[in-house]
């Protein structure tokens, strides 16, 4: 029977080095797999949420590193994921970080947050985002999204600035952009800042404009569930010149220590504030191996996203599902796939349904205003698209490696379940 090699079934790696005095390391990867490969009937039974895309070669670039005499943060491989943002999207200054949360702890020190100051940002995002502003003391106000998007309401922040307002921060859900001219307009009227939590929205663009770059600060995820990852991991943008060398000491527990490797000064110090916010040399590695793979990765995975839109446009017109509204002036880039359901019984029902199915479908976001932890401090307001945006999405397994057939029999399974009685 033929085997398929694949990191999920590696029951041995066998690495041969070819250089005694490590000039020019070769390696072979011997991958010996004992899982045979599995009939199409049988790939069915179980699909996914999620499954990360690790090519074996991964390897060969984190063993590299880790021959270098060094795995630790800002090394050779951290520079080379630098570049590749730096040159491929033209942002001013990167930092790789162990976590889009701490890049945005970062952005909170960088925006100079005191308690008190007041932070305007969706209740409907991960706690991450609210998370990196409470911790300077900020007092946070939650917006409503969009009535036709899960993305923050513009006219809800206008009216939500007072002078104690300090920064907003947006969240690109699902990779696809917010109202950026309108949201900059705003935080131009009143001189605040503006964050992107892009955790979502890597390759995407608005209006032509890398995502991430609008803001006077941007924020990257790498975590497994995202297009581009290295297991966990994040990464800040600086886009306004006032941050760059601040950032850096942030980043370096608050020392001038890159400054000191780049040899601009004899010694480092501790000069600000700051944590260990950058990632060892061997997570940077094995991003690197995918960003060597952009294109390929962010081209299958908007095929993806393209293929389940198209075979649901049906569903959507008998009024049993809708489909993701694309903002205007906003691309695709293939972050996720996901559906509402108008009733939140019928969206709970169709979730068990997939389950028993073999498919691993899941919702999204419980409100952060209405969470057991925030409920005391919100002020009271309804934010009722958020609330329905929380009981009727369904967020539909996507990841590199799912095939069309899969697609397919997951369209059929929700055909299946609306043409049963209900």
């Amino acid at each position: 029977m033929r085997l398929r090699p694949s990191l999920q079934t590696v029951s041995k790696i066998k690495i041969i080095h070819h250089s005694e005095k490590y000039q020019r390391p070769l390696f072979v990867i011997c991958v010996i797999s004992r899982t045979p490969i599995q009939s199409e009937d049988q790939d069915m039974k179980s699909i996914p949420f999620n499954k990360p895309y690790i090519p074996l070669v991964s390897f060969n670039h984190m063993i590299r590193c880790a021959l270098s005499g060094t795995i630790a943060g800002n090394g050779t491989y951290t520079k080379k994921c630098h570049g590749f943002f730096e040159h491929r999207f033209g942002f001013k200054k990167v930092l790789l970080t162990t976590s889009c949360s701490d890049a945005l702890e970062m952005a909170a020190l960088l925006c100079g947050i005191q308690p008190g100051d007041e932070v305007i940002m969706p209740s409907f995002t991960y706690m991450s985002t609210a998370n990196a502003f409470l911790l300077r003391g900020a007092r946070i106000v939650f917006a409503d999204t969009l009535k036709e998007a899960p993305n923050i309401d513009p006219d809800q922040i206008d009216r939500l600035i007072t002078p104690r307002t300090r920064a907003i921060v947006v969240v690109h859900y699902s990779g696809m952009a917010c109202d950026m001219d309108r949201i900059l307009q705003i935080a131009e009227k009143h001189g605040i800042f503006v964050v992107e939590d892009a955790a979502h929205a890597i390759g995407g663009y608005y209006h032509d404009r890398p995502l991430g770059s609008l803001g006077h600060l941007g924020t990257f995820s790498f975590h497994e569930t995202k297009n581009i990852i290295s297991g966990e991991g994040g990464l800040l943008i600086i886009n306004d010149d006032r941050f760059k060398n601040r950032a850096e000491i942030i980043w370096e527990k608050g020392t001038n220590r890159a400054a000191f490797q780049r040899g601009e000064i004899a010694r480092y110090g501790w000069v600000d504030v700051g944590s260990s916010f950058l990632p060892s040399d061997a997570v940077a590695s094995f991003l690197y191996t995918q960003l060597q793979r952009f294109d390929r990765i962010q081209e299958k995975r908007k095929r993806l996203w393209h293929l389940y839109h198209d075979l649901l446009a049906p569903h959507e017109a008998s009024g049993w599902i809708n489909r993701p509204v694309i903002p205007t002036g906003s691309t695709v880039n293939g972050n996720m796939y996901y559906i509402t359901i108008n009733s939140s019984e019928i969206r709970d029902s169709l979730l068990d349904y997939l389950k028993r199915n073999g498919i691993n479908a899941v919702f999204h976001y419980l409100p952060l205003h209405s969470s057991s932890f925030f409920k005391p401090f919100h002020d009271g307001r309804d934010l009722p698209n958020t609330d329905r945006f929380s009981r009727s999405i369904i967020r539909l397994p996507f990841f590199n490696s799912l095939k069309k057939r899969h697609v397919n029999y997951i369209v059929k399974t929700l055909s299946d379940f609306f043409r049963q009685p209900q």
